[in-house]
């Protein structure tokens, strides 16, 4: 009697701890992900935020804790999981290369909250939310990238390409002739856009001349 009442006293202390341990993951899981989705937006610098790509990243977070809690003890079910994962395929393309890094740090933020590694999951979360931080602020302090659109007729073909081939980093990307004239695309990267587009644009035989700001590589 007294071995039974102990067995029901420690399994009873054992599933308040792992309800306790459960409620305290799920709890991170909501916060951590709260936070890479604020580093996202915080650090975006496209043209068009997706507050759906950063509710994903919260649901990544939150989803991927309790998967992990579930296998981390059995090893059987672990490699059961990892099968039935394997047979999963997203469609849904991804725009920019750094949005998955940010869909791979959700990941395994969940994985260590999971696993029960919460300091190793502070200092992660802390350490690539500043490493973003510096690296896109000076990403974004350095020369921009753009599309420059010239329509001109054929005698200003010359004087334009001989502006655009003093640009340090510069691509012709299309060339179309038609008999409205010459349209140019170049991509480049300029510090002084103003200048070399007012520059284009004074010269004889242009009729507009357009830059675009682009996220691509310039070269």
């Amino acid at each position: 009697m007294n071995n039974l009442t102990a067995d029901l006293t420690s399994s009873m202390t054992l599933g308040v701890s792992s309800i306790l341990t459960i409620i305290v993951s799920m709890l991170l899981a909501v916060v951590l992900g709260y936070g890479i989705a604020w580093v996202y937006r915080r650090n975006y610098r496209g043209v068009m935020y997706s507050s759906n790509f950063a509710m994903t990243l919260i649901m990544m977070t939150l989803i991927t804790t309790p998967v992990v809690l579930c296998i981390r003890n059995s090893i059987a079910l672990s490699m059961g999981m990892v099968g039935a994962l394997s047979i999963v395929r997203f469609r849904t393309a991804v725009k920019d290369p750094l949005d998955t890094a940010y869909m791979f740090w959700a990941l395994t933020t969940g994985i260590l909250l999971g696993a029960g590694q919460y300091l190793l999951t502070a200092v992660s979360v802390v350490f690539i939310a500043l490493l973003l931080t510096l690296l896109v602020n000076i990403q974004a302090k350095g020369v921009n990238s753009y599309l420059l659109v010239v329509r001109m007729t054929e005698e200003a073909e010359r004087p334009v390409s001989q502006i655009v081939g003093s640009i340090r980093i510069q691509k012709l990307k299309s060339k179309n002739v038609s008999s409205a004239g010459i349209e140019m695309t170049y991509e480049v990267r300029l510090d002084k856009p103003e200048a070399v587009l007012n520059k284009i644009h004074s010269i004889r035989g242009v009729q507009d001349a357009t830059l675009v700001s682009y996220q691509g590589e310039a070269a």
